[in-house]
């Protein structure tokens, strides 16, 4: 690892599973104690209580939810959480000005503004004026171009995720054919390129690719993150393919209530796929446990750089 993310643990966050559904909350879980336990090793050697700020623009009630529980999960592992609820009429120079005050700030370690922004900011500016050593969302340029390069840095969260949940069922991901569909900055292409690190062959389907069915089928590993539901159906699926679902949407349900579904249709896929994330409780809680991995890992390098120049 870089001096600048080193990798301090040791310890698995997951393990090989048996059955063919991927327990995303139980690998989340034990990925969050585990920084719990490394967060209390290492402010009792005197560092910082590592910490992390949120940022949420805006009044919509799932994001609230979301950042809410990320509040709750922060100071489960024994971290500082800092929360910033901004109204929907915060203009791009305000937002920008409260990331200068937080990439100055030393008791905050990780900033993640919410996304999607209103209208009238544009996120790309925002990820970019976040400190690259503070981007524990991984989206800013800087880690993007490292991850690019194939340098150690900030991963973004879901797709770490994502790589986790493979290596609970796959030691070694060296030559498998994995397609990608959804090329989207935040999980499609960071996740081929992660993928492209485990020594995969990868191919990404998108929007205007003509034969996305067909490659699908031809997919060892099948990862899918187009916010279109029920997109792959059972017959998209190699028999045997590992499938990680990353979509997440909510339909009416026969009761008249709601319920979340995935992009890909589980009970079609189920029985094809030798192994396969549920929608709820695949990705959607190993980005959060990863974005407190990225905050303490933060934490680290930002003390390791202290140390340094002391």
């Amino acid at each position: 690892m870089s001096m600048l993310f080193p990798e301090k643990s040791s310890e698995p966050a997951s393990q090989i599973v048996d059955g063919k559904i991927i327990d995303g909350k139980g690998i989340a879980r034990a990925l969050t104690d585990q920084v719990g336990r490394e967060v209390a090793k290492f402010v009792e050697q005197g560092n910082t209580i590592p910490g992390l700020a949120v940022v949420l623009v805006g009044n919509d009630p799932a994001s609230e939810v979301y950042v809410k529980n990320k509040a709750i999960q922060t100071h489960r592992v024994g971290m500082r959480s800092f929360m910033h609820m901004l109204p929907q009429s915060t203009s791009q120079d305000e937002l920008l000005d409260l990331i200068a005050q937080l990439n100055a700030n030393p008791k905050i370690h990780g900033i993640l503004v919410q996304l999607p922004l209103p209208a009238q900011i544009d996120p790309v500016a925002v990820t970019n004026a976040i400190a690259p050593h503070k981007d524990v969302d991984g989206l800013g340029e800087v880690n993007a171009g490292r991850l690019s390069l194939g340098i150690d840095g900030i991963v973004p969260c879901t797709p770490l995720g994502c790589l986790m949940l493979l290596k609970s069922v796959h030691e070694d991901m060296t030559g498998k054919h994995a397609v990608v569909i959804g090329a989207s900055n935040l999980v499609g292409k960071p996740m081929a390129q992660l993928l492209l690190k485990e020594n995969c062959t990868v191919t990404v389907a998108h929007i205007h690719t003509r034969n996305t069915k067909e490659l699908a089928r031809e997919a060892d590993i099948l990862v899918v993150a187009t916010g279109k539901s029920g997109l792959v159906r059972g017959d998209w699926i190699k028999p045997g393919a590992t499938v990680i679902d990353v979509g997440i949407t909510r339909v009416p349900a026969e009761n008249g209530k709601t319920r979340l579904v995935g992009d890909v249709v589980f009970d079609e896929a189920l029985p094809v796929a030798g192994h396969i994330t549920p929608v709820p409780g695949g990705v959607g809680p190993m980005t959060i446990a990863c974005l407190l991995h990225n905050t303490l890992q933060a934490a680290r390098a930002t003390q390791a750089v202290a140390d340094a120049s002391s």
